[in-house]
Formats: structure tokens, C-alpha cells, sequence
């Protein structure tokens, strides 16, 4: 297992890198599947827009005006952010950087390259602004397509995706939420994908609504790249080892051409410090599970390509504005439900039924995506640009 991409590299290649400490293996994944679901996000707005489905709206802008204050020191605050942090690790003991969660959230960094690296940045915002500079800034008004607010829609995906993905997560756990809720808040481990979906969709909803983009439309186009950024976030959750596994697996391997690792797997060197202490091992991460269990990460990253795969196949075919969304909705549900059968979770006592928070809401995707289809199909009244496309 490799927790961050310094033990990947030294593993890979022989080289020990100090600042790759910093860079998570499941962090270092989800920034992946957030640039994959920005590429076939862009990609499918772009041919909406082609094909006449999709409108620019019309803002007014004023350009030519040099870097304000505010610019600057923004970009500044977020510069010495990294370098204090991330530049820190080139120059900092190892033995203050080894732990990357406890040094991430401390006070601990470098201070000359927290400066350094904040008015580069700085000056590169400034310099930016000052070659656009006239003499008299002027206010233009600027056809903006959907396509171009790809950025602002990952940048909203992002926070209130993590937000929902916390707090869903204390809520699936909330008897270690009441002992330490301030550590639970904080702690950079601890999320559940559909509270970030949840939460990440509304907050897009509102976007869409507000900037005047058709939301069946949108939908349909993030339903590849959601998909997609499902499957490579779950490659960081195998890769790292951060407890999304599965129940206990002691069968031996039935398939002589399967490696055994994708049938039963202890996780050594996990992120999560679970298990017993490894014969030999020195450093942090040094325990593997006592009992294999099922690689479920692994499961769902094949599933979900495969799902992708599928969607992308299907998002010519399927013409009424909103139903590859509503395919989205079922399949994801029926993968979902599927892996909770062989998935560690916390479950419900529901009426003497015990389900885990995923098994609700991934039957509540299911049923939800049969309506949308349904409705959708029913009250679609084609237009124009519909005939065209």
C-alpha cells in the first residue's frame, strides 16, 4: 500500500523524495477524478453547444483596470499557504514532516518559502494584470458559454462535496462524532460519497439556476464525468488503504488466473493504522489487517468504469434532455447496493430491518432515476434545436 506518493516513488523507482510526504495517494486521486470529470464535462457541454441545446449568456465586464489590492493579497495568502506548507517539506526534518495529516493541520512549516512562493504569485498576478492595462478601463459586455464555467462548477463540486461527504460521514458515525466532534470535524480522513454527491449537486443546481443553464441539459453532461470521477477517486481508496474495504474473506482464491490480491486482501502499511504491526516494519504505517478481506475499492473502480463506458455509449442515443441522467441515477444506485452486500459499514436499526446509509440512499438513486426517466419521457415536448441535433 502506499499512503502517500513518497512511499509509491521510493517503491517504484528507488528515489526518496521528502515533499512528496505531503501529497496523499487518496488525495492525489480525487484531484485526478475532479480533472477527468472537468475534461468529459467540458467535452459534452462543448457538442451541446454545437448541436444548439445549450446558450451563452450575456455579462457585462470591465477590463483594463491594474490588480487591486484584494488580487494580490489573495493570491499572496494562497501562495505562502503552499510554500509554507509544501515547500516546507525540502527544507523541514523528516521527522516533523513524516506524518503528513498531523504536520498538514499544524503550525509547523517555512516561513522564508511561504513568502517566497507568495509574491512570486503575487507579482505573477500583477504582472498578468498590468499587461491588460489601458488607459481608461472600460465596461464590455462578453457572451459567456456554459462551457467556460466548467472551473467555477468543479470549484463549487469541491467544497460542498467535501462539506456533505463530512458531515454525511458523522452522521453514518455519530458515536465517535459525540466523544471527539471537533477532532471528527477536522480530521482530514472521514468522508461518504454520497453525501458528497448530495450535497455537491444542490449546490450546482443553484449555479446552473442562477447563470441560466438548462440543468437537464447539465445533468446529462455530468453524468459520464461523475461516473468517471467515482471510479479513479475509489483507485485512491485501494491505493491507499483508508478502510472503504470489504468484509472478511478467508475463501480461498477460486480463479487461478485472478491475482490473489483482488480476491482477498490484507492491506499492508494502510493509512488508517488498522490491524496488527507488520514483522519487521519501521515508520509509520506499519500494520496490515489480521483477516483478509474483500479489495471493494478495486470492485467499484472496474464497475464504474464500466458504467462510464456505458454511459458514454448511450448519451447520443438517448435524445429527451435528462434521461442519461436518470440512467446515471439507476445504475450508480444498483453498483452501490450491489458492494454493500460484501462492505464494511455502519448500519441502521430500522424497524427490525438493518440497513447501512449507503444501502438508503443508493435505493433512493434507483427509485429517483425510474421517475425522472419516466416523467421525463411523459411531459418532453422536443424543440427546434432538438430537431436539429
Amino acid at each position: 500500500m502506499y499512503p502517500n506518493l513518497y512511499f509509491a516513488f521510493k517503491d517504484l523507482f528507488g528515489v526518496e523524495w521528502k515533499f512528496l510526504r505531503f501529497v496523499n495517494s487518496f488525495g492525489f486521486f480525487v484531484a485526478l477524478a475532479f480533472i477527468g470529470a472537468a475534461v468529459v464535462l467540458t467535452r459534452e457541454l462543448k457538442r451541446k453547444e454545437r448541436e444548439g441545446l445549450l446558450h451563452p449568456k450575456e455579462e457585462k465586464i470591465v477590463v483594463g483596470k491594474p490588480a487591486g489590492i484584494g488580487e494580490l493579497l489573495l493570491n499572496f495568502i494562497i501562495g505562502f499557504l503552499f510554500g509554507y506548507k509544501l515547500l516546507g517539506t525540502l527544507f523541514l526534518d523528516a521527522a516533523i514532516t513524516e506524518n503528513t495529516q498531523e504536520y498538514l493541520f499544524s503550525s509547523q512549516g517555512h516561513l522564508l518559502s511561504g513568502l517566497f512562493l507568495g509574491s512570486v504569485l503575487a507579482f505573477f498576478k500583477w504582472q498578468e494584470k498590468n499587461k491588460q492595462k489601458l488607459k481608461q478601463p472600460e465596461e464590455r459586455l462578453v457572451r459567456i458559454w456554459p462551457h467556460d464555467r466548467v472551473g467555477d462548477l468543479v470549484i463549487f463540486a469541491a467544497i460542498f462535496g467535501f462539506a456533505g461527504a463530512k458531515v454525511f460521514h458523522n452522521l453514518e458515525n455519530w458515536g465517535e462524532f459525540v466523544q471527539d466532534p471537533i477532532g471528527a470535524l477536522f480530521s482530514p480522513s472521514g468522508l461518504t460519497f454520497y453525501g458528497g454527491l448530495i450535497c455537491a449537486a444542490a449546490a450546482i443546481w443553484y449555479y446552473a439556476r442562477k447563470n441560466n443553464i438548462n440543468i437537464w441539459h447539465l445533468n446529462d453532461a455530468a453524468a459520464p464525468g461523475l461516473m468517471l470521477a467515482y471510479a479513479v477517486g475509489r483507485i485512491g481508496c485501494q491505493v491507499s488503504g483508508d478502510g472503504d474495504w470489504g468484509i472478511v474473506n478467508k475463501t480461498p482464491n477460486p480463479y487461478s488466473w485472478l491475482p490473489d490480491w483482488m480476491w482477498s486482501y490484507t492491506y499492508p502499511n494502510n493509512v488508517n493504522g488498522e490491524g496488527i504491526p507488520i514483522p519487521g516494519c519501521v515508520g509509520q504505517y506499519c500494520n496490515e489487517l489480521a483477516n483478509p478481506v474483500y479489495p471493494t475499492p478495486f470492485y467499484e473502480t472496474v464497475m464504474g468504469l464500466l458504467i462510464f463506458a456505458a454511459l458514454m455509449l448511450m448519451r447520443t442515443k438517448l435524445k429527451v434532455p435528462g434521461t442519461l441522467f436518470a440512467v446515471y441515477l439507476i445504475l450508480n444506485g444498483v453498483e452501490r447496493f450491489l458492494i454493500e452486500k460484501i462492505r464494511v459499514n455502519t448500519t441502521y436499526d430500522i424497524f427490525g430491518f438493518h440497513p447501512t446509509q449507503a444501502e438508503l440512499i443508493s435505493s433512493g438513486l434507483v427509485i429517483a432515476g425510474i421517475i425522472v426517466y419516466i416523467i421525463r419521457k411523459r411531459t418532453y415536448k422536443p424543440s427546434l434545436a432538438d430537431h436539429k441535433a
